[in-house]
């Protein structure tokens, strides 16, 4: 279920929630697979995540802002041992990602349409193999970069929900953000950076598949970064 704009956090860590108008179809299609996959905060979680899924699933991930889904199907098909768990509140990503998830018929996968934050907060202690934060908003000016995503309140949020040795792996072609990154993991006591050399943060993840935002970027003349946080 989508939740109104005007009921929405004002302290949220994403923009706006809406672009251009669905087409009819589409319209039809995210609503069919909100109503199958979106995942209800309000019930308890269960005891055993991979329970959430139709498939038999071993373990489980979860993306934080998949904007149109790209990497999100990509692993769903080719992982599909792996529960995923993708969040975006933006209407129109949602929406591609929804018509994909449909025609491929992937049972791996559930959705969420607000912050993360509450699903983070629903989510059972060590209950994630991997969180994924690729490409998020890098809220540039000064003023909002209380809004971005890495924080210290959502790494010990992240720290709760991922189970020992667990990932936490963010990308973003923002040099600021990337250091901001850096040194908030820095700081806080339950993650270690697992780079060894250079191609560690340089070079995408193995079975990477690209995004959009990523391809804006390298248009743009930016080059991604690809840190891989452990879980102690």
């Amino acid at each position: 279920m989508t939740t109104p704009d005007h009921a929405l956090r004002r302290d949220s860590f994403y923009g706006r929630r809406k672009g251009h108008n669905l087409r009819a179809g589409q319209a039809e299609t995210l609503a069919d697979v909100l109503a199958r996959l979106s995942i209800d905060v309000s019930a308890p979680a269960p005891a055993a995540l991979p329970s959430l899924f139709k498939a038999p699933v071993g373990e489980v991930v979860l993306e934080i802002g998949f904007g149109g889904g790209e990497h999100l199907v990509h692993r769903a098909t080719t992982e599909p041992a792996v529960g995923r768990i993708g969040v975006e509140p933006f209407v129109n990503g949602m929406a591609k990602a929804a018509s994909a998830i449909d025609a491929g018929g992937l049972a791996n996968v559930r959705l969420f349409d607000r912050d993360a934050a509450e699903l983070l907060d629903w989510l059972p202690p060590a209950s994630l193999a991997a969180i994924d934060l690729l490409y998020p908003d890098p809220w540039p000016k000064f003023r909002h970069w209380k809004r971005r995503f890495v924080s210290e309140k959502n790494l010990t949020r992240f720290a709760r929900v991922l189970r020992p040795g667990g990932l936490f792996r963010f990308a973003s072609d923002i040099e600021s953000y990337v250091e901001w990154t850096l040194l908030h993991v820095r700081d806080h006591a339950e993650f270690t950076w697992t780079a060894r050399d250079a191609d560690d943060w340089r070079k995408p993840w193995a079975g990477w598949p690209g995004t959009r935002y990523e391809q804006k970027a390298f248009r743009e003349g930016r080059q991604g970064s690809y840190l891989t946080f452990q879980r102690r």
